[in-house]
């Protein structure tokens, strides 16, 4: 984060509000030895089955031989540290035909767009001003791949693709004097991974804005779980101290709260000195002092009791449904959830008009409860829905899994990274008249303007009473950045300036159950096959040495010697 030695002194490490007080730290425990979780109800029966039949003591009395055992195997390649690791698969890579690389560096993409486009190849004009809305879209829990995510990042994300959503559709978005740029980061949950390397690329001049372009800097935090409709403005106390920029943050707060009038959403301010709880907003501080808020549904500790846990599933943020709904009809429910957190990006988007220089009446910037409702189902329920498969390419449709789980990894893009990118081309671009051919070769044509817009053909939906789709092409301002941390492409392994996570590679992860048998059978049989093994020794001996007498040939009777 932001708040060190040099910059808040009075903040670091926790010492003004602990945020998450009901965490244990768990997940940052190193273990020597391996933890397994299993989901299959079959497979934990059978361990129960087996404990049961052989282990579980009989009226009182110890429990007999064979026992029931088990061995997990997890053998991991990397050792030590990121340090060690990768100067391990460094040396390799350099020095080796065929180098074996024992660990990977976490690294993804940022999904960003713009209200009005701009050319991503380019560089933006110093004086063009951009306000700059983010929220992260990664989650993780103690187990590898294990992340729901629901209250930590789905519903924030959720409610970001809203508000993006609802401001496209303002009648006067093109006359904005400011530009509006939505960014959701990945790899936040180590370390801020996507928005350290933007602000990297930014200051390298490796982005198409400059630090000096921001001119606000909103971002959507934890939001579902909010007591008495209660949304809390965070600001950097450290920052304000300067006048300029506590005069835009006065600015910027009073805009937020303008736009909640009328709505079922009360906007805050914690009311004393506080610092900034975790946020991606943190790693812009640490470069430029910039007027932000972070918008959340907690004042001081979290009000999420399974924050970064296997437990932040979708009954964590209250999500019902009517028992008997088929998966279509579940897809299309709109739960209270949906609704409260449609308000939410209701008053976002009207406050970001409000920023951008928008002067006409906001009542007709809403939110759809029913977009918000189908969003909440494919990232917490069901990823494999008629929806999300109608608005991706053909040729990744295999993203698509049951479960939806929003873990950073090492292959990239991740699936919850291709999923934003689509869903916001949808819900903010346009459908245009091209054939296949040129919405996959835009450059082919001279008026796509092929820097300013991202081309997508997508599936589409299923034709009535058929079972072919009837795909389109999909022009937005979406795009892609990389989401790496600079440590690695700067070879800094130990930084403690920028993320240095890094995830091991492993052989194939199994268990096996087996019956063990008592000491004493262990010790006979070992006794037994050491008396085999020396009487099979002596008989070889013998053998051997009578081999002449006891293989010899018989003597031909008519070979006498006279």
């Amino acid at each position: 984060g932001v708040y060190s030695k040099d910059y808040g002194p009075q903040f670091a490490h926790c010492n003004k509000t602990v945020w998450n007080p009901v965490g244990s730290g768990l997940s940052y425990e190193d273990f020597d030895f391996p933890i397994f979780l299993l989901e299959d109800a079959n497979e934990t029966q059978v361990i129960k089955q087996c404990y049961q039949d052989h282990n579980v003591p009989r009226e009182g009395s110890v429990p007999e031989y064979p026992l029931c055992a088990m061995q997990l195997f997890s053998h991991m390649h990397a050792v030590t540290s990121t340090v060690t690791c990768m100067r391990r698969s460094s040396l390799q890579s350099t020095f080796s035909i065929n180098p074996e690389v024992v660990c990977d560096p976490l690294l993804d993409y940022n999904v960003w767009s713009t209200l009005h486009p701009i050319n991503s190849s380019g560089k933006v004009e110093p004086e063009k001003e951009f306000i700059i809305v983010a929220t992260r879209i990664d989650s993780h829990s103690f187990f590898w791949n294990i992340a729901p995510g629901a209250e930590s990042a789905v519903t924030s994300f959720v409610t970001h693709l809203a508000a993006a959503q609802a401001l496209h559709k303002a009648s006067d978005v093109h006359l904005l004097q400011r530009n509006i740029m939505f960014t959701f980061f990945q790899g936040e949950t180590f370390d801020y991974i996507g928005s350290s390397r933007m602000v990297y690329d930014m200051e390298k001049d490796k982005f198409p804005l400059h630090l000096d372009n921001i001119y606000s800097f909103v971002e959507l935090n934890q939001v579902a779980l909010r007591n008495d409709s209660v949304l809390w403005m965070h600001t950097d106390p450290v920052s304000r101290m300067n006048e300029s920029v506590d005069v835009q943050v006065r600015n910027l707060l009073d805009t937020l709260k303008n736009s909640s009038l009328g709505a079922n959403v009360t906007l805050q301010e914690p009311g004393y000195s506080q610092p900034l709880p975790p946020s991606s907003f943190q790693r812009f501080l640490r470069a430029r002092h910039i007027p932000g808020v972070v918008l959340t549904d907690h004042r001081t500790d979290f009000q999420n009791r399974y924050y970064q846990s296997m437990y932040d599933t979708p009954e964590n943020v209250r999500m019902q449904y009517p028992e008997g709904l088929s998966p279509e009809e579940m897809l299309e429910y709109v739960t209270d959830t949906a609704k409260s957190l449609a308000e939410v990006a209701t008053v976002v988007a009207r406050a970001l008009y409000r920023l951008a220089g928008g002067a006409a009446d906001t009542s007709a910037i809403q939110a759809d409860p029913k977009t918000v409702a189908r969003m909440l189902y494919g990232f917490l329920i069901k990823m494999n829905n008629s929806w999300f498969q109608s608005i991706i390419k053909p040729d990744i449709k295999g993203i698509l899994g049951d479960v939806p789980q929003h873990y950073v990894a090492v292959s990239s893009p991740v699936n919850t990274t291709y999923l934003v990118q689509y869903v916001l081309a949808n819900l903010t671009g346009t459908i245009v008249n091209l054939t296949k051919e040129e919405c996959l070769n835009p450059e082919k044509t001279p008026s796509s303007e092929r820097e300013m817009y991202d081309y997508a053909w997508v599936q589409g939906s299923l034709g009535p009473n058929s079972t072919s789709r009837v795909p389109y092409c999909v022009r937005s301002t979406v795009h892609l950045s990389k989401a790496l941390s600079p440590a690695f492409e700067l070879r800094q392994w130990g930084s403690t300036e920028y993320s240095t996570w890094t995830e091991s590679r492993w052989k194939e992860i199994r268990a096996r159950i087996f019956l063990v048998a008592s000491k004493e059978l262990e010790i006979i049989t070992l006794v037994v096959g050491i008396v085999i093994l020396a009487f099979s020794l002596l008989a070889t001996y013998f053998i051997n040495a009578k081999a002449d007498v006891l293989f010899g040939l018989p003597r031909d009777p008519g070979a006498v010697a006279y």
